[in-house]
């Protein structure tokens, strides 16, 4: 039988297997001898050893297309960020470090603005214009509503998507609009692992519909930017590249420095303040990185 680990927690792996359910699995210690950790989203081969108590084994790790840091998952197509357009406010530059991380991990990124229902046109409109020029593609939504729901569903259909965000901003609403069974299946889980509401405390693993998968993460409400040095930070913000080229000085960072096109590209509107106040703020904080 072939399937997909949706969450492993104390060496049990949690097997999804279309059309037959979840499967109570351990790894077989061949595993730990070659030094190979089975994640979730991994596509594995299992054999059921109890079909009515749903038990087997992983026999096999099938080959991964990628494999994430931050969140430990494997055979992620692309990341969906769920932010609040209000209650709570979004907080950019906690955006914009995701932003930077799934980049560093070659994941492409789809930002969702929830709640766009309790802001005005013209806020939706600077969300729009600060992200328009960032690489990611940017949706406006409200589960309350059911708006703009269509082309989340159309974006994720035959993928495996992470998707993360702060607390409080919908994503919970959003998965059990996309899979009604979602909340069953997860505390189904909870109870074979016996830890109820602090399931979310781990990353989750949602099969929405055929080929389709969402992984839910832990709400975050802090990032700290890892393995990045202050010189490489320019080259994470896509709205830059059209102009560092045309800088004075080879190298440049777009701060202090003199002729600087970035700048000149900021200051006639062309890159957005909020980005490039960010940046400033991620560059004072990475001063002090070495990398060792």
């Amino acid at each position: 039988m072939q399937g997909k680990i949706v969450k492993g927690i104390g060496g049990f792996y949690y097997v999804h297997v279309e059309e037959a359910g979840v499967y109570e699995c351990r790894a077989k210690g061949i595993f730990r001898k070659d030094h190979r950790k089975p994640l979730v989203g991994d596509d594995v081969k299992i054999s059921v050893l109890d079909e009515e108590k749903k038990l087997g084994n992983v026999d096999a790790l099938l080959p991964r297309k990628n494999e994430l840091v931050r969140p430990a998952a494997a055979n992620v197509d692309q990341a969906l960020v769920v932010f609040a357009a209000a209650s709570p406010k979004p907080n950019l530059n906690l955006l914009d470090r995701f932003l930077i991380s799934m980049r560093q991990q070659s994941v492409p990124v789809q930002i969702c603005f929830n709640k766009a229902d309790l802001v005005n046109r013209e806020e939706l409109t600077r969300l729009e214009k600060i992200y328009e020029n960032s690489g990611c593609h940017l949706m406006l939504t409200s589960v309350l509503e059911q708006s703009g729901l269509e082309e989340i569903k159309e974006l994720l259909d035959g993928k495996t998507t992470v998707v993360a965000g702060p607390s409080g901003v919908g994503k919970s609403s959003l998965t059990n609009y996309l899979q009604p069974k979602a909340a069953m299946e997860v505390g189904e889980v909870s109870r074979k692992i016996d830890r109820g509401k602090h399931t979310t405390r781990h990353t989750q693993l949602i099969w929405i519909w055929k080929d389709t998968y969402f992984l839910d993460t832990p709400g975050f409400s802090s990032l700290y930017l890892q393995n990045l040095l202050r010189e490489e930070l320019k080259d994470y913000f896509p709205e830059f590249e059209p102009y560092q080229n045309d800088c004075r000085f080879q190298g440049c960072m777009h701060i202090s420095e003199p002729d600087c096109a970035v700048k000149k590209a900021l200051a006639d509107g062309k890159i957005h303040s909020s980005r490039y106040d960010n940046y400033l703020l991620l560059a004072e904080e990475l001063k002090n990185v070495r990398r060792y």
